[in-house]
């Protein structure tokens, strides 16, 4: 009795060794697998640039991660992205990759394709040429490119409007905003980026239902806010501003905004403007001809929109720039010829 509970003890021992030697390996193999897929730096390190070409294989991604020291392994690269079912899903694109992420994190960030993105931002009340050259000088893409780009987009695009010349321009729709973009985006690209933008402002905003209240189109809405966004140099004036200019369109008188003037001769670096300037021959010269301009004569932001839409209610007509930058306003011709006595040279 005693030696068959002896034999049957036997096969026992022998399963349990094997059961317990199989966990053994495969503990260790957990250990190592864990020490090779471990980030390569243990503390916060500077990030790493690194382009993944497109069309590449995961071995090669592997490669190029393990060449900038980003990976422990490049086999163990390889072997987890397999065993978690992401090879080839892996994107390219030029990456900002930090070394104390562990590969799996690193794979996470590759299959997502957060690429690196490059920050521009586009002041308020540039006109599109201006716009443009904002663009060139961060390098994000060729004058004449854009340009090109710009005027086919207008022609076809919803927000795109008729020139006098006959000529579809954007010009006020190019929103002004900090953005965010992959390296090597095209111009066409980043211009329907930005005109999403607007759109996007208009609806948050819901401008078209608020400029319809005033009896304003959007364009018209955008327009005038244009005027606000050259005209006001003191944020808290945009909506006194605005309601001068409301004020004037609804007795019909010519708004006389010097904005437009400076816009029409096309030179907007121009601060000062002379006599001579007003009889400039143009339809963007409200000097000369009734009614708001043709279309917007730059981008405005979101606080000229607001004010567009949103004038303050007052009775005043006129107003004239001081040294300040802050407008002097006033009721009645007497009044602002006074007040141009008083601050301008």
């Amino acid at each position: 009795m005693i030696f068959q509970q002896r034999i049957v003890q036997g096969p026992l021992q022998i399963i349990m060794g094997i059961v317990g030697l199989t966990a053994f390996i495969i503990g260790v193999a957990g250990v190592c697998l864990n020490v090779v897929l471990a980030p390569v730096a243990a503390r916060e390190t500077p990030p790493v640039v690194v382009e993944i070409p497109p069309n590449v294989s995961t071995a090669q991604i592997a490669k190029i991660l393990a060449d900038r020291d980003l990976v422990r392994n490049p086999v163990a690269f390889r072997l987890y992205t397999r065993l978690a079912g992401l090879d080839g899903a892996l994107k390219a694109g030029e990456y900002e990759v930090s070394p104390h992420l562990s590969t799996p994190e690193i794979v996470e960030f590759l299959v997502q394709g957060r690429v690196r993105l490059s920050a521009f931002n586009v002041p308020e009340g540039l006109n599109v040429d201006q716009t443009i050259k904002v663009l060139v000088e961060r390098g994000l893409g060729d004058q004449e490119t854009f340009a090109g780009v710009l005027r086919e987009i207008a022609a076809t695009h919803l927000l795109g409007y008729p020139q006098p010349t006959g000529q579809y321009s954007l010009e006020g729709y190019l929103y002004p905003d900090t953005y965010l973009v992959a390296p090597g985006a095209g111009e066409g690209e980043i211009v329907r980026f930005m005109l999403s933008r607007f759109e996007e402002e208009v609806e948050r905003l819901d401008l078209t239902t608020r400029a319809d209240e005033y009896g304003l189109t959007l364009h018209e809405a955008v327009t005038l806010a244009s005027l606000i966004e050259r005209e006001a140099r003191v944020a808290e004036e945009r909506r006194v501003i605005s309601g001068v200019i409301h004020n004037r369109l609804e007795r019909g008188m010519l708004l006389q905004v010097c904005a437009t003037v400076i816009y029409a001769l096309g030179d907007c670096s121009r601060e000062v403007v002379l006599e001579a300037d007003l009889e400039v021959d143009s339809p963007y010269n409200t000097y000369l001809h009734p009614g708001l301009p043709p279309g917007p004569i730059a981008s405005p932001g979101r606080d000229s929109l607001l004010a567009a839409v949103d004038p303050e209610e007052h009775d005043y007509l006129y107003y004239v720039v001081k040294p300040d930058g802050s407008h002097a306003f006033s009721r009645t011709l007497a009044e602002h010829n006074a007040n141009k006595r008083l601050y301008l040279p």
